[in-house]
């Protein structure tokens, strides 16, 4: 068994402890900010999706930054402003306030994200860096259980000095996890080349794979929002079963990121990766759609497991053929700007998913499932010569 790199031991360890931060303010937030600050559902949504409008749009010139100063100091800045931001949702008393500092956080949050990937990618050789990644992914996905079970303790007390004891625990996290990042060795920063500043900008072949990638990510929202509506309004299964298919969800990454990473050796099989993924996330909303069917509610459950065993399937795939398609077609010395671009689609899927889904499966039903799996293998099947076409564009070595 090969053992980790120290290098890729505390990345790893930095992202396990502010993911765990993240955790608990992720199943506790809607909560504090309707039942404790005082907004409506409606404001919180459209201030978190400001947010996350903003993070779009600066990750490019935050991972610019992270090229021309070095990612590891960027990264621990960034940390340092997310900690700030989330500390200050504990003044926030109105939606002005809220709107701002969530801006604040979503810039913070995805130019951090920008930055790890071009410290990842200065810290590994191109060969390991998919495999790397998805080290980093399993981590993510820990902390988060992690965190939701101490978030669960907020909740079942339901007071708010416990939402604003998770508030000022998620901001430590990140100050711990800057702390961490200190250790790693400094990356220098990229040359300054020849060329406008922010090439990624002029990339059409790298825009359209990113294009692909976000509707790939729709997946996001299903299963925090729109499989626990579906379950709710049109299934016989029990409410607990939410938590059933996020505790498999999460296992699921845990345990097997890497290893799908592993099968991962080029652009090509990231590329397969990605396809096979569409055709599997058509499977699981396939599945999704048959358990409204029937009135057992174990019939439900076992249909429901099914449809997550399918859709972290999918993920998986998706999330390794990515990784290597981002970094590998990314050159060497903007990896902060172009992973700060790949990133944002993310952001723009935590945006535009939940509302888009949950008008096409709450609103179609049934329709809505399967027109929603074709999305997924239309966007799979596009991958591939996209793929092909950016690679002659950025002249990456053929396999």
């Amino acid at each position: 068994m090969v053992r980790p790199r120290p290098d890729l031991r505390v990345l790893t360890a930095a992202q396990l402890i502010a993911s765990t931060g993240d955790g608990a303010y992720i199943v506790t937030s809607a909560l504090y900010f309707t039942g404790v600050v005082g907004m409506s559902p409606a404001q919180v949504g459209v201030g978190l999706t400001l947010g996350w409008a903003v993070g779009a749009v600066t990750g490019v010139p935050l991972g610019h930054l992270a090229d021309r100063r070095g990612p590891r100091g960027v990264a621990v800045l960034l940390a340092l402003a997310t900690a700030a931001a989330v500390a200050s949702y504990v003044l926030v008393r109105s939606f002005v306030p809220f709107v701002m500092v969530a801006c604040a956080y979503g810039a913070a949050q995805t130019g951090l994200s920008a930055a790890r990937q071009a410290l990842l990618a200065g810290l590994v050789d191109a060969a390991g860096r998919t495999r790397a990644r998805a080290a980093l992914q399993s981590a993510h996905n820990a902390g988060l259980a992690v965190g939701a079970a101490l978030g669960g303790i907020a909740l079942h007390l339901n007071v708010r000095e416990a939402y604003l004891t998770v508030l000022l625990v998620d901001a430590a996290c990140f100050v711990a996890a800057a702390l961490v990042l200190l250790r790693l060795p400094s990356v220098p920063p990229a040359p300054v080349s020849n060329g406008p500043r922010l090439a990624v900008l002029r990339d059409r072949p790298y825009a359209l794979v990113t294009l692909i990638n976000t509707v790939m990510l729709l997946y996001m929202p299903m299963l925090s929002l729109i499989v626990p509506l579906w379950i709710a309004q049109r299934t016989a299964a029990p409410t607990w079963t939410v938590s059933a298919l996020l505790l498999l969800n999460t296992a699921g990454v845990v345990l097997f990121q890497v290893r799908v990473a592993r099968r991962i050796r080029g652009l090509a099989d990231a590329s397969s990766s990605v396809r096979l993924a569409g055709l599997v996330m058509l499977g699981a909303c396939a599945v999704f759609a048959l358990s409204s069917f029937g009135s057992s509610p174990w019939a439900a459950v076992a249909v429901l497991l099914a449809g997550v065993a399918l859709q972290v399937t999918a993920e998986l795939l998706l999330a390794s053929g990515s990784w290597e398609i981002s970094f590998t077609l990314a050159p060497e010395d903007k990896q902060g700007q172009y992973q700060g671009f790949f990133g944002s689609g993310t952001a723009v899927a935590r945006m535009l998913g939940p509302a888009l889904l949950t008008t096409l499966v709450m609103g179609w039903g049934t329709f809505g499932w399967v027109a929603l799996g074709l999305v997924f293998v239309g966007a799979g099947a596009a991958m591939p010569p996209a793929v092909r076409w950016a690679r002659r564009r950025a002249t990456v070595p053929a396999e």
